[in-house]
């Protein structure tokens, strides 16, 4: 009922050229979970961003009832995790952080609200690590740098649910208590790739002044608030391979047909991505990206 009134559509099959490859020793897979998550895994780190799979109907959240992860979904889908880095705190972003943490034992890395849900959800200090981006944060062999950045204002001209938190809010809590707090882009140097994830629809020029990636995550619905989002970016950082994010509406079923959300062109963004000279890699939800490290993605 709820994509009939919007006239919201899935997207095409055929949009999602790159489907999985074998891997092969020493490769990278990068995994959509939708939204702005992904899973980056390696032989011997798994970093994942901004998880989210535990999806609540449009109802719910517009109602603003209390929000909680699906603990055994989380299990399932994201078995393993060294650290977990947290983009902002709306909800779309950091809900299923704290179960994922507690399961695999990760650490929460993000912002003082990101770690104040985290402290909500019943998490130790130990595993906890609040940071304002600028510094280089160890992940085993990994390096990991948070780039101060902004929200999109994606709501009618306006940045949803804005401000911080500065206590711990209601757990669960309702997407209201979910703030985004400080906004960061996340740097993940693994040492063979380097993975940018740009996880709203705005950012700051200079935080990404001299950034370099190999890939850079980026938000599908970001070349609709911000002009020259997209080319502003591949100049900047000069990437080879632009993976699409928060593209879908986040409200459907993580194991279910995903819709679009409003004002998302998909196929616009990919042309406009590869009129950059940088090559699309756009991924269903779910989907898998084998990236060999100093090959080309498959």
């Amino acid at each position: 009922m709820f994509r009939r009134l919007m006239g919201l559509k899935p997207p095409e099959p055929a949009w999602f050229r790159h489907m999985p490859s074998p891997p092969t020793p020493g490769a990278l897979t990068l995994t959509y979970l939708g939204t702005a998550g992904f899973v980056l895994d390696g032989p011997e780190r798994t970093v994942v961003l901004d998880p989210f799979v535990s999806r609540h109907p449009l109802g719910r959240l517009l109602a603003n009832k209390p929000l909680p992860s699906d603990g055994a979904l989380v299990k399932r889908l994201i078995p393993r995790a060294d650290d977990v880095l947290i983009g902002h705190a709306h909800f779309d972003h950091i809900l299923d952080a704290p179960a994922l943490c507690r399961q695999t034992g990760a650490r929460l890395i993000g912002s003082r609200a990101a770690c104040m849900v985290g402290r909500a959800a019943g998490l130790p200090e130990a595993q906890l690590v609040e940071t304002a981006g600028r510094e280089d944060i160890a992940s085993g062999a990994w390096t990991l740098r948070g780039l101060p950045s902004v929200h999109g204002k994606a709501l009618f001209g306006r940045i949803p649910l804005p401000g911080d938190i500065t206590a711990p809010p209601p757990w669960p809590a309702r997407m209201r208590d979910l703030r985004h707090g400080q906004v960061l882009n996340w740097l993940v140097d693994t040492g063979g790739l380097r993975v940018l994830h740009v996880d709203s629809a705005d950012f700051i020029r200079d935080e990404l002044q001299g950034v370099r990636a190999d890939l850079v995550c980026l938000c599908a619905i970001g070349r609709r608030y911000r002009p020259g989002y997209v080319r502003e970016v591949v100049e900047l950082t000069r990437p080879r391979w632009i993976v699409p994010c928060h593209w879908d509406t986040m409200v459907t079923p993580i194991e279910e047909t995903p819709t679009m959300l409003p004002g998302v062109d998909l196929p616009g963004f990919l042309r406009e991505i590869e009129d950059a000279g940088v090559r699309a890699l756009p991924l269903p939800v779910l989907g898998r990206l084998v990236l060999p490290p100093g090959g080309a993605a498959g």
